[in-house]
């Protein structure tokens, strides 16, 4: 059998897709929605291009997911070719170790805004989500894709269970006090995952207290926890998986393509079936259902890519993806930290006349993800990647 190919070009269309998405801040369609109250068209709209307030899940809901899936698939190419390069064990773990402190290291920045007397630590930014689990994603990469799979079972398993031994709140239990409704709480069983009332949200009161901090910690405005990490661990394990089983199989790609279909459909059902009769699906503290249901989709997404790149082979049709695809971390940093320079830069020598009137939100971030993409594309000319 031959080498595989350095780099999965669909997972690079994919990726790019994905940032695209995020760097597009929905192109304000949310905005536009809400002055269209009466149309349905509108509010659906409006809702895709928004995180769902807890359970349940929209377009928006599936960008980390699909981010944190194609780490995982990344790392087994990165693996072999850091091996082919001739780099021992203790090296890959090292880089390995850098990284994710890196990764943590940015998370923690980017939460820091401006006006804060000093530094916000807190973990819940996706980078730094990744980098609290890289290290145990890597060891279990180098492990192979059958310890993956059962990594994947432990955590869920042990996660559902965790949350299920924490105590729901009492007939006289202050809600106020963790920075709750009594709204909150969920019916039933489902309480164990309510916002605020939940295990993760207690370990969080705990720990983020550890770090010197202004005011006390009481919780996150989203309901978003540290130990969110911990479950989507098992996304990127799944990413691990799929790409071990691509990168074996001798089968065709249109072969391959179905595979991944089927395998989206069966996790699709799974989750759905978890979060009616098991745990509820929530996006914001990565239930064990949530895990399996937006794996499915992303799954099904990488499909769509796949037939389009592999099996149609239409690379030049994906090259605007593709560009971003390569340099995620760039785009996803630049966005952070420069869309509003951008867009100022852009009323200014434009003219503010042409980000005016009804579509303004659609302009404005339009602009802003046009210049972002334009500079991904110069830095591909340049063959420059940013890579941690």
């Amino acid at each position: 059998m031959q080498p595989p190919p350095d780099r999965l070009v669909s997972l690079d269309a994919f990726r790019g897709f994905i940032m695209l998405l995020m760097a597009s801040s929905g192109l304000g369609l949310a905005q536009m929605a809400r002055t269209e109250p009466d149309s349905r068209l509108w509010q659906e709209i409006g809702w895709q291009v928004s995180h769902v307030d807890w359970t349940g899940c929209a377009l928006w809901d599936l960008i980390q997911p699909s981010f944190m899936f194609m780490v995982g698939m990344a790392l087994p190419f990165s693996l072999m070719r850091r091996k082919e390069q001739g780099q021992g064990f203790f090296g890959r773990f090292g880089h390995a170790i850098a990284r994710a402190l890196a990764l943590v290291l940015i998370g923690v920045f980017l939460a820091t805004r401006d006006g804060d007397a000093q530094t916000n630590w807190q973990f819940t930014n996706v980078l730094a989500q990744i980098g609290l689990g890289y290290v145990f994603l890597w060891l279990l990469a180098v492990c192979g894709w059958e310890y993956c799979a059962a990594a994947v079972v432990v955590i869920l398993a042990g996660v559902w269970w965790w949350f299920v031994q924490h105590p729901l709140p009492g007939a006289d239990f202050d809600f106020a006090s963790v920075g709750a409704a009594a709204t909150d709480l969920l019916p039933g069983a489902s309480g164990h995952w309510s916002k605020h009332l939940n295990a993760a949200a207690d370990f969080d009161r705990w720990f983020l207290n550890l770090f010197p901090r202004k005011e006390p910690f009481v919780t996150n405005p989203g309901g978003y926890t540290t130990l969110n990490f911990i479950p989507a661990l098992a996304t990127m394990l799944m990413g691990v998986v799929t790409a071990e089983l691509l990168l074996r199989s001798r089968q065709t790609h249109a072969r391959k393509c179905v595979n991944l279909l089927v395998a989206g459909v069966l996790c699709l059902l799974i989750g759905t079936l978890m979060d009616i009769f098991l745990v509820p699906s929530v996006k914001r503290i990565w239930t064990p259902s949530w895990v399996i249901f937006s794996g499915g989709w992303v799954l099904m997404m990488l499909a769509a890519f796949y037939w389009l790149v592999e099996v149609a082979g239409q690379r030049r049709l994906v090259f605007p993806l593709v560009v971003v695809g390569m340099n995620s971390i760039f785009i996803y940093l630049m966005h952070s930290l420069g869309a509003g320079w951008i867009t100022g830069r852009l009323k200014t020598h434009l003219g503010a006349q042409w980000f005016t009137g009804e579509w303004a939100p659609v302009l404005e971030r339009g602009g802003m993800l046009l210049v972002l993409w334009l500079l991904c594309l110069w830095l591909y000319r340049q063959r420059a990647f940013l890579r941690l």
